[in-house]
């Protein structure tokens, strides 16, 4: 219960105002819920002839020390106006004036009651939907490198099951915090009015029942932790298989995932085998549990009334002592069901906080300076990066003006994307500075860094969207006649006009809809539209048929024009007219210059070119 109050204190704070309601309305509710339970017993003994003593009105006097004197005074004027009652209407005007003050009072209860659960839906949804949001912005704050290392499937299950469960588990058993404790205490302080000697003794059985409920609620979350792990890892072989379905009807494959499929389904069947069992124990035990409370409290309240010392404890006030009771046993029971509801959600909470808790190292240094534009070049100095324990980058240093085209070539591994991946900061380095207009990046606003930079990659990133909202994508003012522009320039309007819905139709998952060509010049017209100063081209054309090609080279070109560009290239013959060639082998600047002059040093790059020309 420690880690559930300690998500409560992350999350319900913005709604107090909520929780004070819906304490107050609890409390209500419990106070007419008591008075409607008071009634029945002058109803049953004076009514009905159970009782045939006279009452009469006497003073109350308060006393804590004398609380039995208390009790019976209050007690004694409840039979007195009754029987008074009684002989001045009759019995049959009594029964229906006390009838309608018990339906009055229930009406009540239950009405507060409603209100004190409304406010409980609002909170519950306030903090489901919190919840969602941070756990959402912080995915998409992380940096790049943290999903290297993660599954996307378990991501996926993180953000939804994880969070339903929680929201299922845990906030569903939020009323319970705080509608049943004043239930519990104010029916507790009535049972303690009425016999302190039965409460201690109720007291010392509930904690034992408690400690046998706790026990099975750790292996349960145990057991609930390793069912959502592994529904994570299913999800990620449904995201692989969905997305390489082509590579696995190719391979005749279907059965190989099949197996692999359902051994993770198997897994997670042995997995929530346990994890139902455990939770299901939860009514059971918790009403084999209460009943031997409620036999042990009628027993030893049996024992007080035979007694030599009859005093101790009245018959009439020990029917009203089990009423009181039961009204608490379900309260009571609930703490038990909720205690084990609460243990799955805690477990979900973990893989969620594995998240909301991971570090950034990507951050905004104090008083951060801001940057708008390139106004001379960007260099970098002895810079070293590595992934784990290899260092995939080692000492680079290299100079981009304004204005230039560099390219960079080089064997797949060597370090290219790695090396452009550094500059709008999508990792940090690990030694050494890159430097823009004599600035360390590192001391420069991380939104203003990123928004100086357009990237078109080699698999086109779309949305499941229109054409025109993917074009439109990094701006969020863009007109409709500027998004025309964009498309023109990028040579995508014409197979745009000639879609369904032109600008307005849907282009599938990751632009499925389209082909490679169409996808790339999408891209092309969203970078053109951002109108970014500095270019990333991360091999925009190998990809494509020579068609193709040639219509992305053109926007490409139209897209470089007055802009410093880096383009990491395969083909060779898409760099001739670049102002200058880095050749990286092992994460190392080994070659640079110009196209010719790297051709005549016949070294590294005159291999690659030899490769591709021969």
């Amino acid at each position: 219960m420690k880690d559930a109050f300690k998500l409560f204190r992350r999350f319900l704070p913005p709604y107090k105002k909520f929780i004070g309601f819906n304490i107050v309305f609890n409390l209500l509710g419990t106070i007419f819920g008591l008075f409607s339970f008071i009634t029945i017993i002058p109803l049953l003994e004076i009514l009905f002839g159970t009782k045939s003593a006279a009452y009469h009105m006497r003073g109350i006097h308060f006393s804590f020390s004398d609380m039995g004197n208390l009790r019976d005074a209050l007690v004694n004027n409840l039979y007195a106006f009754v029987q008074e009652l009684s002989a001045h209407h009759g019995t049959l005007k009594t029964l229906a004036f006390i009838g309608l003050f018990f339906t009055l009072m229930v009406l009540f209860k239950t009405g507060f009651h409603y209100l004190a659960s409304l406010t409980m839906v609002f909170i519950r949804n306030f903090v489901v939907r919190d919840i969602r949001n941070i756990l959402y912005r912080k995915v998409v704050d992380l940096p790049i490198g943290f999903f290297t290392e993660e599954r996307k499937g378990d991501i996926i299950a993180r953000i939804t099951g994880d969070v339903t469960e929680v929201e299922s588990s845990i906030m569903t058993s939020l009323d319970m915090f705080f509608k049943n404790p004043i239930i519990i205490i104010i029916t507790v302080v009535a049972m303690i009015f009425m016999s302190w000697q039965l409460t201690i003794f109720v007291f010392i059985l509930f904690p034992l029942a408690g400690a046998l409920i706790g026990i099975i609620g750790k292996k349960l979350r145990q057991a609930s932790f390793k069912a959502q792990t592994k529904m994570g890892v299913i999800l990620s072989t449904i995201e692989e298989t969905l997305g390489g379905l082509r590579i696995v009807k190719a391979f005749n494959a279907e059965n190989k995932m099949r197996l692999v499929q359902q051994k993770q389904n198997e897994d997670y069947r042995k997995i929530q085998n346990k994890v139902m069992s455990r939770h299901q124990l939860a009514g059971p035990l918790s009403e084999f549990l209460g009943t031997m409370v409620i036999v042990s409290v009628m027993v030893y309240g049996g024992s007080l009334i035979l007694s030599a010392n009859v005093a101790m404890l009245k018959p009439s006030m020990f029917i009203a002592y089990i009423i009181f009771f039961y009204s608490i046993i379900q309260p009571t029971k609930a703490f038990s069901s909720a205690f084990y509801n609460i243990q799955k959600g805690l477990a979900s909470m973990e893989r969620i906080d594995k998240i909301l808790f991971t570090k950034n190292p990507i951050v905004n240094k104090p008083d951060p300076k801001p940057i708008h534009a390139l106004n001379e070049a960007i260099e970098f100095r002895n810079v070293w990066f590595r992934y784990g324990d290899e260092y995939v980058l080692k000492n680079i240093n290299l100079s981009i003006k304004k204005g230039q085209t560099i390219a960079l070539v080089g064997q797949s591994g060597s370090g290219k994307s790695t090396l452009v991946d550094m500059i709008p900061r999508f990792y940090d380095i690990e030694k050494g500075s890159i430097i823009i207009d004599g600035t360390d990046i590192r001391k420069h606003k991380l939104s203003d860094l990123r928004s100086l930079f357009g990237i078109v990659n080699q698999e086109p990133i779309l949305f499941n969207d229109t054409l025109y909202n993917n074009i439109a994508f990094a701006s969020d003012n863009a007109s409709e006649e500027e998004v025309t522009k964009a498309a023109k320039i990028a040579n995508a309007h014409e197979f745009i006009l000639a879609a369904e819905n032109g600008y307005q139709t849907g282009i599938g998952d990751r632009g499925s809809k389209l082909s490679g060509g169409q996808r790339q010049r999408i891209s092309i017209a969203r970078a053109i539209l951002k109108n970014p100063p500095i270019l990333i081209l991360d091999e925009a054309t190998s990809a494509l048929d020579t068609e193709s090609e040639r219509l992305v080279q053109q926007a490409i070109d139209n897209l470089m024009k007055h802009r410093t560009s880096l383009v990491i290239a395969h083909r060779l013959s898409t760099i001739r007219n670049v102002d200058w060639i880095f050749v990286l082998h092992n994460g190392e600047i080994i070659e640079q210059g110009a196209y010719k002059q790297l051709l005549e040093l016949n070294g590294e790059f005159k291999k690659l070119h030899d490769n591709q020309f021969r």
